[in-house]
């Protein structure tokens, strides 16, 4: 349990919204605790991140929680700042947060720029600016790892969100822009993409805005994944995070690596 022994993650959405699933951020941050990273829980809800870090069932681990919010680029610097300032260098930024807004705000005829602004600002121009302020330290440390949770929505069409799919887009862009800058330097970036995920977002939020049982909305998403018909978890996110954010990944940069059950690939992607 030590593939993260000795590194230091900062770990952007590091709580979650209200619901019984278990985020994709949480689920990251504790995986990265138990392979022995030092860590820097970073959230709006500094209670929430609290609570991710007491899930890992260590009383000595080390981390810390910070708030943040990532449409403030200089709350996302104080961030940076704090993890130099306790650990002293940086070895994975994993950039967590999204959010999307009810289908109808994001169809093209009633896209808002409030809508677009909102959810870009959050989902594309927090991940950049993060990516932004540890650059220069993992430039000088010669190594490195940014990780940067998109989503199968960058890739299919089938749903109509326009602000969500274009901010996911541009995050697997802008991912590909760092890795090729940072090559020389040893620094990495990859993606991941989750698919139909079992998640306080994707699931208890929908709930919520939707009124939908749990039972029939799990059940529908259920049907709409190829493998074993059944969603992914936060934990299927987090031990892919953890892949690439492992020496065992020291050769992969640029990729977006699908956490779907094979929803892509019956677009032949």
């Amino acid at each position: 349990m030590d593939r993260l022994k000795g590194k230091v993650a900062v770990v952007i959405g590091a709580g979650q919204s209200p619901g019984e699933a278990m985020g994709n951020g949480r689920a990251t941050t504790i995986r990265f605790a138990q392979e022995g990273a030092s860590i820097l829980a970073v959230d709006r809800n500094p209670a929430s991140a609290r609570e991710t870090l007491n899930m890992i069932g260590d009383p000595n681990v080390d981390a810390d929680v910070f708030e943040s919010d990532v449409t403030d680029s200089e709350s996302l610097r104080a961030a940076v700042e704090a993890a130099m300032a306790q650990w002293g260098r940086i070895d994975i930024l994993h950039y967590n947060v999204g959010i999307s807004v009810t289908g109808g705000e994001q169809v093209l005829e009633k896209l808002t720029d409030e809508v677009f602004d909102r959810v870009n600002s959050v989902n594309l121009r927090g991940a950049i600016m993060a990516a932004k302020f540890v650059e220069p330290i993992m430039r000088s440390q010669r190594s490195g790892v940014v990780l940067l949770v998109s989503s199968m929505s960058a890739i299919e069409t089938k749903t109509p969100l326009v602000a969500y799919r274009t901010s996911k887009a541009g995050m697997i862009a802008f991912m590909q822009l760092f890795a090729i800058h940072n090559a020389e330097y040893g620094v990495r970036a990859n993606a991941i993409l989750p698919g139909v995920m079992d998640t306080s977002m994707s699931v208890d939020t929908r709930m919520r805005l939707t009124g939908i049982s749990r039972e029939e909305l799990v059940a529908n998403r259920n049907s709409r994944v190829p493998l074993r018909r059944r969603q992914g978890s936060g934990w299927d996110v987090a031990n892919a995070a953890l892949f690439l954010a492992s020496d065992e990944a020291q050769f992969i940069t640029g990729v977006s690596l699908p956490v779907d059950g094979g929803n892509l690939v019956k677009i032949g992607w």
